[in-house]
């Protein structure tokens, strides 16, 4: 396969998640009017990401939706409001192992997630969200040309019967193509969540 045949498939496939993540955007902003009237953050996380050369610890909190759509046989789409604050640590900053890169990121996220009606055990959950970041990324020759990102993740968990949320996450970070470069970064996180 050409280099050029591999830039077109790949500008397709930014194409589609573009498209994807306007539509989840524009989903999240039709549902906002209603959902604004329950924005009631009650719920804390903390998470701990890696991804080859970088780390992260996130701190958010979350508000949940007071909706559910296709319930059935004891289980419902639903989902909650995610602002996070995460301090990252590259540790090839411009591709120089041992040269460190911190940098701060504020998201905001509408996150879905498939879960019983009690809200315990299984759950999967998905969403696409909007994030800035301190510093423009350039650690082990992957660069992010811009402070704003889409951050989208798919992840399952548990909720135990004493209240505790146990999850794990891959979480992608782009612009969408808008500017280039754009190599994405990928981290895996492990989330525990407690309402309060």
């Amino acid at each position: 396969m050409s280099q050029r045949t591999q830039r077109v498939e790949a500008t397709m496939v930014h194409a589609k998640l573009i498209k994807l993540s306007m539509a989840a955007l524009l989903a999240a902003a039709v549902s906002a009017p209603a959902l604004a009237a329950d924005f009631n953050f009650n719920t804390a996380s903390l998470e701990y990401g890696t991804t080859a050369k970088a780390r992260m610890v996130r701190f958010g909190v979350q508000s949940p939706w007071d909706k559910k759509w296709f319930v059935s046989n004891g289980t419902h789409l639903s989902g909650y409001w995610d602002l996070s604050l995460a301090q990252w640590r590259g540790t090839a900053y411009r591709g120089i192992p041992g040269d460190n890169q911190h940098i701060t990121n504020i998201g905001f996220t509408p996150v879905f997630r498939f879960q019983a009606d009690d809200q315990r055990g299984w759950y999967a959950e998905g969403g696409i969200g909007l994030n800035l970041l301190s510093k423009r990324y350039d650690n082990d020759d992957n660069q992010l040309s811009t402070h704003f990102q889409f951050g989208d993740h798919i992840g399952a968990g548990y909720v135990l019967a004493n209240g505790w949320d146990v999850g794990m996450k891959i979480q992608h970070f782009s612009n969408g193509g808008y500017k280039k470069p754009n190599d994405g970064v990928n981290f895996l996180l492990l989330k525990a969540a407690r309402a309060f």
